[in-house]
């Protein structure tokens, strides 16, 4: 849970804020981890190896001291051999005084080792270590070939035969009797000691980090800070733009409606009277037609004959008398939704009464869109206090979207009305098989000049203001959606008290 709030909260950090800071905590972790330790350790081995080299100088010296007593006369050869033997195998050094060094001749043939007595004067020429390495044979022919080097082979820890590790020895020549002197360092410890020298940097370093992470965090607040203050005024400034552009388009409409509407009303008024007119007057002759057929016979009318006509004429007058009323229908319809409406919520609104004028002003784009359009309304759904006016906007956004996201004609939009007694509230569901929203969109839906059909003409403010609209309204809108599937958008607003009592009553 804090793991995707943390998340959540470094998602909303704008980049060019983030990126510097995340830029200097990866160069210095990278600087100390991939320069500076690595560097350290390098050095140390180097050091590790320049010491055992001393140190077989050093008994390369002990020995040459017993075989210049051999040269003077003071003792024999094997006299001399013996006592350097003993006095090599009693060498020790370390932090537990178990490091050592071993002699072998250049058969190769074990000499002398502490810990491995087991060896001692057996020919070690096919010895190998688990690796399959031969390393006394490697050792004669470093010193054959240079007198002196390094070798690597993998060995048992100290007196651990049980024990293999990685380990890097130095060998030297002692020409005089022909032998080979060596000891070596275990990469484990040297490994140990890095891991000490890493544990101390990396608390050191953390130390930093913690440092430069809390002025890091107090930087990107702060810049998260202005960003966002500075991204909700902009949003602020053109939303406002764009209600004073809408606004100003809702004049003109209101007063393009008004003109349209003055010049419209004078023919279908007169459309409307003399339809039941003409009606009369068909009436009225039809008995004279009726008995003019019965004498002569079928006559000619027009491009037909009276015995077509006869029933369809009353059907196409009644049809011009309905197709008028509905003329006149929508003009009034949209010189109310035009009309510059005050804001403040006085209107009882009757959400059904609302739903209508809405579809009767979207019937066109409705019918271009689907052959499955289905309007339900609640029997006695109770009113509530509002604006008329704003509600019908947003049935209208609400059914514009979804005529707008179906595919073809053939799939369905739906729009209901309910009442929901248990809450206290009134709902309008508005439902589509369009293409549906993902679910990061419906996170976005309602934002201010968020859409997903900006290529066709989409400016991101009808959900945004139909949003603020319903909240104004002490209302909820939430979208339930399945991609490929389509959407359903629940709308629902409070009743007063008023309104509760009217339903019971009515009920």
């Amino acid at each position: 849970m804090m793991t995707a709030h943390i998340k959540k909260m470094i998602g909303r950090i704008p980049f060019r804020i983030l990126l510097p800071v995340v830029l200097t905590v990866l160069l210095f972790v990278m600087t100390i981890f991939l320069f500076i330790l690595p560097m350290m350790e390098e050095r140390l081995m180097e050091g590790k190896r320049e010491v055992i080299r001393e140190l077989v100088a050093s008994a390369w010296s002990s020995l040459d001291s017993f075989a210049r007593q051999e040269r003077q006369g003071v003792m024999t050869r094997d006299q001399a051999q013996v006592l350097a033997i003993d006095h090599i195998r009693g060498l020790r050094y370390g932090q537990d005084f178990k490091d050592y060094f071993w002699i072998n001749d250049m058969q190769p043939r074990m000499i002398m080792h502490p810990y491995r007595p087991d060896l001692e004067g057996r020919d070690i020429s096919t010895f190998s270590d688990p690796a399959g390495k031969r390393l006394f044979l490697s050792c004669v022919e470093i010193v054959r070939a240079n007198d002196a080097g390094y070798v690597d082979y993998q060995w048992q820890w100290m007196d651990d035969p049980k024990r293999i590790v990685p380990k890097i020895s130095y060998v030297m020549g002692f020409d005089p009797w022909g032998w080979i002197i060596g000891t070596g360092i275990y990469v484990e410890d040297v490994h140990a000691q890095i891991s000490a020298i890493t544990r101390k940097t990396t608390l050191v370093c953390i130390m930093i980090l913690f440092v430069i992470i809390l002025l890091s965090i107090h930087i990107v607040w702060h810049g998260m800070k202005v960003t966002r203050e500075k991204k909700l005024a902009e949003e602020k400034s053109l939303l406002k733009q764009e209600q004073l552009f809408q606004a100003a388009k809702m004049v003109s409409l209101g007063t393009l409606v008004s003109g349209i509407a003055h010049e419209i009303n004078n023919p279908i008024t007169s459309v409307m009277l003399n339809a039941p007119n003409l009606t009369r007057m068909w009436e009225a002759m039809l008995p004279i037609l009726d008995n003019h057929q019965a004498q002569l016979g079928d006559f000619q009318v027009g491009a037909t004959v009276y015995s077509r006509i006869r029933d369809r004429v009353p059907q196409m007058l009644s049809a011009i008398t309905d197709d008028a009323r509905r003329v006149r229908d929508i003009v009034a319809d949209l010189k109310d939704f035009a009309r510059d409406n005050p804001s403040e919520m006085k209107d009882e609104v009757d959400l059904n009464d609302v739903v209508n004028k809405a579809i009767g002003l979207t019937t066109n784009l409705i019918k271009k869109s689907t052959r499955h359009f289905t309007l339900t309304c609640h029997p006695a759904l109770p009113t509530f206090p509002g604006n008329a006016q704003r509600i019908e906007q947003v049935a209208i956004n609400l059914i514009v979207n979804a005529c707008q996201a179906l595919a073809d004609p053939d799939r369905s939009v739906s729009v209901t009305t309910a009442f929901q007694p248990e809450k206290e509230r009134v709902a309008l569901v508005v439902k589509d098989e369009g293409e549906g929203i993902d679910a990061a969109a419906r996170k976005r839906i309602t934002d201010p000049f968020y859409t997903t059909r900006r290529e066709h003409g989409g400016t991101g403010l009808g959900l945004a203001i139909s949003d603020r609209i319903v909240k104004d309204h002490g209302g909820s809108m939430y979208f339930e959606s399945t991609p490929g599937k389509g959407t359903t958008v629940h709308v629902s607003f409070l009743l007063s008290h008023g309104s509760r009592q009217q339903e019971e009553r009515v009920s």
